[in-house]
């Protein structure tokens, strides 16, 4: 046998048993079940959970209504020298404390990226009355959590957000007279069979840190479950992932989170009333009685209701809140 016969050979005789290892072989495979994920989205980093034990008190027996009263409002760019509003006018601009995300009331527009709203024509005729010019403003923003320390440590002169008188603030801070008084209801889905407060025992509720809205309705629904987050853009977001049931607020933060998803709307009768002033430094009060008097001049002249109707009729008719004066 030659050499080559040899090798075609040991060729044909590793293919046979390469096919014997084959044929004897039986491979088992198991179906395996479709990928899948569970997943969960995220609540905000700084959401907290459970009622905040020094929320501030929504009802109380000081007269968190009552302003001092004003006297003639001087003449734009003649404030009395040594005032608060002689400081404010030399150093040329308003800083007011705000923020903008909360249409209706203060917001960017996204077309020209004017600073607008409710809260802002208020600032606007704070600015108008000391210098002649509504624009001459610095706006800073702040959440609800840091308002308070924004006028005590002179980081703002002024703060106009949606900022309820409570007696428990006016011990930090003085207020001008009410600007606007809003009702606290309730904001859900449209399918969610929520339609008034008791339908909110055993269900998730949002609303922001240091507003007076969880203590009002946890005294009404004690064994709803509450978080709270910095800012109510978070309690929308988490409702548009199921994490919330329901969102408490003003009805006039409520107007302006239901303009943003047409499935939510504003529920319930109103579970108190909420007296919105102007926030001003404690001791102030040649500013706060400058302030007050530019209230009442806006309201006399028309410039309050136009305002409203441009931002908050979506809420119905309105008219400017009662006025009372300590002195």
């Amino acid at each position: 046998m030659t050499a080559s016969a040899s090798a075609r050979r040991l060729i044909v005789l590793l293919c046979l048993i390469a096919s014997g290892l084959t044929s004897c072989a039986t491979v088992t495979s198991t179906p395996s079940e479709p990928p899948s994920t569970t997943a969960r989205a995220p609540f905000p980093p700084d959401v907290g959970f459970g009622a905040q034990p020094d929320a501030p008190a929504p009802d109380s027996d000081c007269a968190t209504i009552a302003g001092l009263r004003p006297g003639p409002l001087p003449e734009p760019r003649q404030m009395p020298p040594g005032s608060t509003m002689d400081r404010i006018a030399k150093r040329g601009r308003l800083i007011v404390g705000t923020d903008l995300g909360s249409n209706p009331l203060s917001f960017r527009d996204p077309i020209t990226g004017d600073v607008k709203g409710f809260d802002i024509d208020v600032a606007h005729w704070i600015a108008e009355a000391i210098f002649g010019d509504p624009n001459l403003i610095e706006y800073r923003m702040i959440t609800n959590e840091n308002r308070i320390q924004a006028l005590e440590n002179g980081a703002v002169d002024v703060v106009v957000k949606t900022m309820s008188i409570t007696c428990d603030r006016l011990k930090s801070i003085d207020f001008s007279v009410p600007y606007y008084a809003a009702a606290q209801q309730i904001l859900a889905y449209r399918n969610s069979g929520i339609s008034q407060a008791s339908d909110l025992a055993g269900k998730n509720v949002c609303a922001t840190r240091s507003s007076t809205s969880i203590a009002r309705v946890e005294r009404a629904v004690p064994s709803a479950k509450y978080l709270t987050t910095a800012s109510w853009a978070d309690c929308l977001v988490m409702m548009q992932q199921g994490q919330v049931d329901a969102i408490t607020s003003d009805d006039s933060i409520l107007a302006g989170i239901a303009a943003q998803d047409p499935w939510v709307h504003v529920v319930g009768d109103s579970l108190g009333t909420e007296y919105y002033g102007v926030g001003i430094p404690k001791g102030q009060d040649d500013f706060a009685r400058f302030i007050n008097g530019v209230i009442a001049a806006r309201e006399a002249d028309g410039s309050w209701q136009r305002s409203y109707d441009e931002w908050l009729s979506i809420l119905g008719p309105g008219s400017p809140p009662p006025t009372m004066y300590r002195d």
